[in-house]
């Protein structure tokens, strides 16, 4: 889930989740979009990003489920790729393969509890600052981490390989 609900630091960039989209959908995965009212553009981004033919394989579910019902189809996750969020924590508490995209906080402090977590964070010097807003207005935290680095993580989640194209 992209997850706006924290602010803007704790929000990996929408195309680079479209990028993990993007690899998940062409290895057969389809990938559906969580999160509040407010990351329902956000989600629309994402999708937009990708190529009609792939597009039609991701679901924006963002502001369209109740919490019951999210928890209900995370259930059903092959693997879910979120950052620090609630929604993070209720994937670790469903105990689904997860990756954990970190910047201006810290798995330290709020650690996913699940058996099978790939935590994926840059580490960079002014993170984690566990700020709503970046004090330096760069985002680097999440905006320099790599969509590769993530569908890695995803691949040595899944027993399904995801390969970048």
């Amino acid at each position: 889930g992209p997850g706006a609900e924290f602010g803007e630091s704790k929000r990996w960039p929408a195309e680079h989740y479209a990028q993990v989209a993007d690899a998940s959908i062409r290895e057969g995965w389809q990938v559906w979009l969580f999160g509040s009212k407010k990351d329902h553009p956000v989600g629309e981004s994402i999708r937009q990003e990708l190529i009609p033919g792939l597009r039609e394989e991701s679901v924006n579910l963002s502001g369209e489920t109740s919490l019951a019902e999210a928890i209900d189809l995370l259930s059903c996750a092959d693997a879910v790729v979120s950052n620090d969020s609630g929604l993070m924590h209720v994937a670790a508490a469903l105990n689904r393969p997860l990756v954990a995209v970190y910047g201006s906080t810290s798995p330290g402090f709020t650690p996913p509890l699940a058996d099978a977590v790939e935590v994926v964070r840059l580490g960079i010097e002014c993170s984690p600052c566990f700020e709503r807003t970046c004090r330096f207005g760069h985002y680097n935290c999440m905006r320099l981490l790599e969509p590769d680095s993530v569908i890695q993580a995803l691949s040595r989640l899944s027993s399904t390989p995801v390969e970048v194209a």
